[in-house]
This record gives C-alpha cells, structure tokens and sequence, in this order.
C-alpha cells in the first residue's frame, strides 16, 4: 500500500463512477478517470448487478432531530408524554419509544 493512498471510493467518485457507466464508458475508462483500478470499479458496478442504487431517504414517518431534542426537553422538564406528542403533531408511540431509549 502507498502511503496517503486511500481505500475504497468517496462518495462523489461513486456517483461520478454510476454516471459514466450510464453513459457507457468501460470500467478501464472510469477507473483512469477516478485514478483507480478498473477491478474495484467493476467490483462497485457488479455488486449492484451495474444499476446505480436508489438515494437514500429517511422515512416520513422518522423522528427528525429536532423532534428527538424536542422530546428530551420536554421529558427533562417534566412534560407528559402525551403533551410532547401533541406538540409535536406527533402520535404518542414514536415520543414514547425515544423516551424508552433515554432511560
């Protein structure tokens, strides 16, 4: 290994990698446009059967940070687990469920 030498790719070069295989471009093509070696090209390009992987999304249903902040607060200073919930707009189950992980 050379040292400074980093493994795996970044995520820019990821998505930089899955635009020039759409467009068509060889793995040995990308890989010295990425300054990499063509082998773990192909092995990023074959692990997803050479379909770019769908961007991940938190879900909507999912406790933002703020939420979880806004939970903690409320717990610390003695809001009822309902109160925090209507606050939020939120049903009962997720503030509950935060405030089982703080204990």
């Amino acid at each position: 290994m050379k040292p400074g030498k980093r493994f795996g790719l970044s995520a820019e070069q990821k998505i930089d990698v899955w635009c020039r295989w759409k467009a068509g471009q060889t793995l040995h093509e990308i890989g010295r446009a990425s300054g990499k070696e063509h082998s773990s090209i192909r092995c990023l390009v074959s692990r997803h059967g050479g379909i770019a992987p769908a961007v991940r999304r938190r879900a909507l249903l999912a406790l933002t940070l703020r939420e979880r902040e806004e939970i903690s607060r409320g717990l610390a200073c003695g809001s009822s687990i309902r109160e925090i919930a209507k606050c939020l707009e939120r049903a009962v189950l997720p503030v509950q469920t935060v405030d089982a992980i703080l204990l």
